[in-house]
């Protein structure tokens, strides 16, 4: 892929989310693959966002009223800036299966008044995926609004995105051109959901690359069906590509007590009686959850949208964050400098503030 350069071709991405038949197998060797952080660097730095008991952010911190931990050994921040006016690199993923088709509409209105917003053409890039059971690179990081705005109007609409006759192409098994290879997992003709798979390519693939801040925005109920890897890679790629995974959730249809029924919780399918519809609700797993762990542990956050909460708000809230964080860097001591994970911990010195951040980072081998 190029990045940073012209579009992205389709041959391209084909050949990079093809790399995702091998993840699983790779898994193991993660600690190979890590350019972010390796034995030759010395510097680890972590984003923070403070908010006080009122969730407000608080922006007027000094390098003194924080203290940081690795593997619980105290270090020294050496570094500290506030990062309002640094170059930030964001990507979009939204969520266009099935049971999300009635949001679409709204998150594209809402995500085309957010990006106008948040990016400066001077200085930020975003680019914009989409995923079903496919993951789709609809466009390629760019500093253009109007580029970014054609590519969100775009969303689940491929005739606005390709020539016709490229539309039954792309890889063996899949819907349409462009998308993630492999065929259908589990469901049949009824399409699938590959959240995981979407975030490692964003991560791995793009946002690795990619020097200063960056982050990651989810739309999504959260629910995945048809990834070829881990929610647990799907994580890791994000920290070793060191990511800030901002994650909306919207309640998917059978949330909302349709479909298949009730997902999460006690009770039988709507079909009437256990057995069946029970084993299905429960062996599918709990999106809100499974959002709440990604942001959690890639120093994000986490958003639920509601009448109280509209996706606006939360877009705006988004904003404020990604303009009032501090950057916090330091030098780990020597005997923390092998390869394997090591826990961060973040403290403000002053009470009743909350601190979010990474939980920690990938050591190079």
């Amino acid at each position: 892929m190029k990045h940073g350069g012209g579009p992205v071709s389709r041959r391209d991405w084909l050949r990079t989310v093809a790399s995702l038949w091998a993840a699983s197998a790779l898994a193991q060797e993660t600690a190979q693959k890590d350019n972010t952080f390796s034995t030759a660097v010395k510097v680890v730095n972590v984003l923070v966002t403070v908010h006080n008991g009122k969730g407000e952010i608080v922006r007027d911190l000094s390098k003194d009223d924080f203290t940081i931990e690795e593997d619980a050994r105290p270090e020294t921040i050496r570094y500290f800036s506030r990062e309002s006016d640094l170059p930030l690199t964001l990507g979009l993923l939204v969520d266009v299966s099935r049971s999300q088709r009635r949001v679409l509409a709204e998150e594209r209105r809402a995500s085309i008044a957010f990006l106008d917003q948040v990016l400066r053409e001077d200085q930020d890039r975003a680019f914009l995926i989409q995923f079903e059971r496919e993951v789709e690179l609809v466009k390629d990081l760019t500093s253009s609004r109007k580029d970014l705005e054609a590519g969100v109007n775009s969303l689940d609409a491929p005739e606005l995105r390709r020539p016709a006759s490229e539309s039954s192409g792309g890889a063996p098994g899949s819907n349409r051109g462009g998308g993630y290879p492999g065929g259908r997992r589990g469901g049949g003709g009824r399409g699938g959901t590959s959240l995981y798979d979407a975030v490692y390519l964003a991560a791995n693939e793009i946002l690795k690359k990619q020097s200063g801040r960056k982050a990651v925005i989810v739309l999504s109920d959260g629910v995945d069906s048809s990834s070829k890897i881990s929610l647990e890679s799907a994580v890791e790629s994000a920290q070793r590509a060191d990511t800030l995974v901002y994650s909306i959730w919207f309640a998917g249809e059978q949330e909302r007590g349709t479909g298949f029924g009730p997902v999460f919780g006690p009770g039988m399918g709507r079909g009437g009686g256990r057995g069946r519809g029970r084993r299905r609700q429960e062996s599918r797993p709990d999106g809100k959850k499974v959002l709440e762990r990604i942001s959690k542990e890639t120093g994000g956050a986490f958003f639920e949208v509601s009448k109280k909460h509209p996706l606006d708000d939360i877009f705006k809230q988004i904003d404020q964050e990604l303009r009032s964080q501090y950057s916090l860097g330091y030098t780990p001591e020597p005997a923390s400098t092998g390869a394997g994970y090591r826990k961060i911990h973040v403290v403000v010195k002053q009470k009743g503030l909350m601190v979010q951040a990474r939980d920690g980072y990938y050591a190079g081998g």
